[in-house]
């Protein structure tokens, strides 16, 4: 394990607090945290592309204003179309699929009841096969076994 000296230096630019620290003889490294230097604590720091933005006053009358305006504006339209055009599709699919299960559902019925009437004409010619089998088969237990029949 080797030492390493290390002296901290702090400063504070646009709200965000920066420790400065030497590690070795490599020099000082810049090491950005993001916790706010206010008095209100807690949160994140915002990115460094915004917080130049925040601090400029805007002119609502100016031609860059409304021009964000207008592209904001035509932006949100596309996004609610956008989401009444996805409300319709997945109603009409809803639509479909309930269609779909209805016709499925009336194919199991008929599949039920032609099964049924099967089973039926299965059981009536399987009893009626053992009917004419049982009957041969009475008459030979009912003759005794020397050939007498009595």
């Amino acid at each position: 394990m080797s030492k390493t000296s290390q002296q901290n230096t702090t400063a504070e630019t646009n709200g965000v607090s920066v420790i400065y620290t030497q590690a070795h003889t490599s020099g000082l490294q810049q090491v950005p945290q993001l916790v706010p230097v206010g008095p209100e604590g807690g949160g994140k720091a915002a990115p460094p592309s915004k917080q130049g933005k925040k601090n400029s006053i805007i002119d609502r009358n100016s031609d860059e204003y409304r021009q964000r305006r207008e592209r904001n504006n035509m932006a949100v339209k596309k996004s609610r179309l956008k989401s009444k055009q996805k409300a319709q599709d997945t109603l009409q699919r809803v639509n479909q699929l309930k269609e779909e299960n209805e016709r499925l559902e009336a194919r199991i019925k008929l599949l039920t009841k032609e099964l049924s009437v099967l089973k039926d004409l299965f059981l009536e010619h399987a009893h009626n096969f053992t009917d004419s089998v049982q009957p041969l088969a009475t008459e030979s237990s009912a003759t005794n076994p020397d050939g007498s029949g009595q």
